[in-house]
């Protein structure tokens, strides 16, 4: 059996109001993610999915507080993390690619800046040298001209190759332990999807990354990981190997969930 790398054990927590009352959304909620393997977190909207992968870097909304629990990883309390702790950890050991790669990038610098900065930040080094990873990390995501592409900015890339960059920056330049991809595909055509995924996979398989995608696309996740945690209304209501989840589902909502979806029944 694989080494836990992380671990959500009995993680809680609520939003504050404006009144100071607080409004529970997360419920005791636990899971765990084996090194070197690919574990889909699947739930509807609203199912507390993101907001669990935010805490974990401690990136949560801040009306957001955690009310119990903890996130261990390496065995070690990400939630007594100070903000100079968590830094280190951000990239370095940890790194997440979102939603919305454009937005995620800053407009103002061009796409091989961007890298490159990061590539200092992570490793030293000197500028020339940083740019040069910046475009071999682009090369390796499959990006045509990276020297040229480099130099471009974000409004300048499509979707597609803006959510590249993205998993350049964070799987090849920060070089992590864990990736975490926030619905790495969503709005984007399904040729691009695929695309997507293939890279993922990839580049999960070749660097011994230890993956957590986040999705609600059961078509994608019966393809590519191994293990599978469900989400509903703020709790895992099931976890297995994605083998047992899609063959022997136990929990009502898993087996609604999976009835739902076409590109499950038809795999």
């Amino acid at each position: 059996m694989s080494d836990i790398l992380l671990e959500v054990e009995n993680f809680s927590g609520a939003f504050r109001g404006e009144t100071g009352d607080l409004a529970p959304v997360l419920h005791g909620v636990s899971y765990a993610l084996e090194t070197g393997l690919m574990t889909a977190v699947v739930g509807e909207s609203g199912s507390g999915k993101s907001l669990t992968a935010l805490s974990i870097l401690g990136i949560q909304p801040p009306a957001f507080e955690r009310t119990g629990g903890r996130i261990l990883f390496r065995g070690h309390d990400l939630c007594g993390f100070d903000e100079r702790a968590l830094r280190r950890v951000r990239g370095a050991e940890i790194s997440m690619v979102f939603q919305d790669a454009r937005a995620a990038l800053n407009p103002v610098f061009t796409v091989g800046r961007q890298l490159a900065d990061v590539w200092q930040l992570q490793h030293g080094g000197s500028r020339k040298a940083a740019m040069g990873q910046a475009i071999e990390a682009l090369r390796r995501v499959s990006i045509p001209e990276p020297e040229r592409r480099a130099r471009q900015y974000p409004h300048e890339y499509s979707g597609g190759m803006a959510q590249r960059a993205m998993i350049a920056m964070a799987a090849l330049v920060c070089a992590p332990s864990l990736l975490i991809l926030d619905e790495p595909t969503t709005g984007l055509d399904v040729t691009i999807q695929s695309d997507i995924m293939e890279l993922i996979v990839e580049l999960s398989r070749t660097r011994g990354l230890t993956t957590c995608l986040i999705t609600h696309d059961l078509g994608v996740v019966v393809e590519t990981c191994q293990n599978v945690v469900v989400m509903n209304a703020g709790r895992v209501v099931e976890s297995g190997s994605a083998e047992a989840i899609f063959t022997r589902p136990r929990d009502a909502y898993t087996q609604r969930l999976l009835a739902s979806s076409v590109l499950v029944e038809a795999a």
